[in-house]
């Protein structure tokens, strides 16, 4: 369920990555190639984006799906950023927490989007909540698995960890409490990427001489440059490089 992609590299109109490809992300949303899970990815999207000389990244996001947003095609085309996040929401039950639910969620420096589900939600994932301080809890965004996971991983980064070790304990946490968890998670801050492949597709364009990287749920183009993460990795990626470390679950 959910398809996403993040880009790192020269600054570029965002309908570069997200609209114009064949088989680009806005695309995705109805006719995805490589989704494991789910079919059309209707409720709700997101994109969010760095702006030169300012840490902290805008977004633009909505409840409905992607292809009927006039604002979004004309935010994509004039537009411009060398470090973007985006985001479409599989169609899933209804709720009352609307664009809240749509990646990416963010905090201060960071953004981050789920692809994926916790198994067994809520009640799988209670334990790890009861966890965290109650001023953390009170800051979720929506009433939903990915708005937790987002908590649980922001909670490391403001601990310290890197972003890699991140995403990789809160996987680890989360397939130990919830087992058969999709857990495909993106992050950056603008400067950086880190990534996991765990349950569901996801794919990554190589570090550029040009200084541009992009990692996707899926390919947006047939380029044969795009390399397949394989299942139960943690990516990591800068303008120059991209590293792939295979992830154990937990033995707790």
């Amino acid at each position: 369920m959910c398809r996403h992609l993040a880009y790192l590299g020269p600054d570029i109109p965002l309908g570069v990555v997200l609209g114009d490809p064949e088989h680009s992300l806005v695309r995705q949303s109805w006719a995805p190639r490589r989704q494991r899970y789910g079919t059309v990815n209707a409720d709700g999207f997101g994109v969010g984006w760095y702006a030169a000389g300012d840490p902290v990244p805008a977004r633009y996001r909505r409840a409905g799906p992607v292809w009927g947003d006039e604002g979004f095609a004309d935010l994509c085309r004039v537009v411009r950023s060398g470090a973007v996040l985006a985001a479409v929401r599989d169609a899933t039950f209804a709720g009352a927490d609307g664009e809240a639910a749509a990646a990416p969620f963010a905090s201060g420096p960071w953004l981050f989007s789920h692809n994926g589900a916790v198994r067994g939600w809520p009640d799988a994932a209670a334990p790890l909540a009861s966890a965290l301080p109650v001023h953390e809890l009170l800051e979720l965004a929506a009433r939903t698995d990915s708005a937790l996971v987002w908590a649980l991983v922001l909670h490391r980064l403001r601990q310290g960890d890197d972003p890699g070790t991140a995403l990789a304990e809160a996987v680890r946490e989360l397939a130990a409490a919830a087992p058969g968890s999709r857990l495909n998670l993106l992050l950056t801050d603008g400067a950086s990427i880190a990534a996991t492949a765990w349950g569901d597709s996801l794919w990554y364009l190589p570090a550029h001489p040009s200084g541009r990287v992009v990692v996707a749920s899926e390919p947006y183009d047939d380029d044969t440059g795009w390399c397949e993460v394989p299942d139960r990795t943690l990516l990591t990626a800068t303008r120059t490089r991209v590293a792939l470390i295979p992830l154990k679950e937990s033995t707790l």
